[in-house]
């Protein structure tokens, strides 16, 4: 959803189904009637993007679940961070107090997802590390309340890219199916989504986990069609919210971007006209949900 962007979600519904897709994950804004009564129509299940609580006011995350219980929605996703930390925060004490504020939020949010008894996913966003979220997901343990599990964002905060899989699939509500494809690059190294089956994740064992912990999890594609992202690793900025992590992070995440090059080169998207890259985003959702379906045994359901 670089290139093209639906007027509401009814539209992206629409188009989504015109592409073979089984369902979808978005914010959930125009016709509910209409977009639930469509998704039913088609078969197609509606996982809704909602937001995390602003300190402890739930008032938008309590409209936003109105709305998903509204649509039939089966799972929420949510984010604690919209960027990326290595991006975002210029200290470590920057850090810490947006830790703080993801528990108050966290808190907040928990009561409000046991009345309206939809689970929520939060996701893996290039904020927190394995082990970290894995720790959130211990605290708050709760039927409603799990991990959106993206099978590639991790390895920019230099975790083992298999490790984060194994270590959340127990947790996962929604998921974010991609393959990854890296390249070493200026001050670290690029990371970018690629079609499926051309990237370095295991995506058969991957799948394999994720259904064997959460056998009602969706798998949702994430295929975004931009440009290759900058992972700085190699510059002291990136580190200062990184106090107990250490060169073997680092060398052994260069070894491995190394040892794994992408197959080809990384796709520059911002070079083509926007036509052809409306297209490129299509074909790539396509190939992908072909892939999905005839290497991977994943059917439309």
């Amino acid at each position: 959803m670089m290139a093209w962007k639906p007027k509401d979600t009814l539209e992206f519904l629409e188009h989504c189904h015109q592409l073979g897709a089984a369902g979808i994950q978005s914010a959930i804004h125009g016709d509910l009637r209409a977009l639930r009564e469509r998704a039913e129509g088609h078969e197609m299940y509606i996982e809704a993007m909602v937001p995390m609580p602003h300190g402890r006011d739930t008032s938008a995350l309590e409209t936003a679940l109105q709305d998903a219980k509204e649509v039939g929605a089966v799972a929420l996703r949510s984010a604690c961070l919209g960027t990326r930390r290595y991006e975002t925060f210029k200290s470590f004490e920057d850090w810490q107090q947006h830790v703080a504020d993801c528990h108050t939020s966290i808190e907040a949010a928990l009561p409000v997802l046991e009345r309206y008894k939809i689970p929520l996913g939060l996701e893996n966003h290039k904020d927190w590390t394995t082990e970290e979220l894995a720790a959130v997901m211990r605290k708050y343990g709760s039927e409603y309340f799990g991990v959106c599990l993206d099978f590639g964002n991790n390895i920019s905060l230099l975790d083992e890219p298999m490790r984060v899989i194994e270590e959340l699939a127990p947790y996962t509500i929604c998921t974010h199916v991609k393959d990854m494809g890296v390249a070493p690059g200026q001050d670290g190294f690029l990371l970018s989504e690629v079609l499926l089956g051309r990237g370095y994740i295991d995506l058969s064992r991957a799948i394999s986990l994720v259904r064997q912990h959460r056998p009602k999890a969706k798998l949702s594609l994430e295929m975004i069609s931009r440009d290759p992202l900058r992972v700085p690793c190699l510059t002291d900025q990136y580190w200062v919210t990184f106090p107990d992590r250490n060169g073997l992070y680092l060398a052994r995440t260069l070894r491995y971007v190394n040892e794994h090059p992408s197959r080809e080169p990384l796709e520059q998207f911002s070079q083509l006209s926007h036509e052809r890259w409306l297209q490129a985003e299509d074909a790539d959702v396509v190939e992908c949900l072909r892939y999905a379906n005839e290497s991977l045994g994943l059917a439309r359901t």
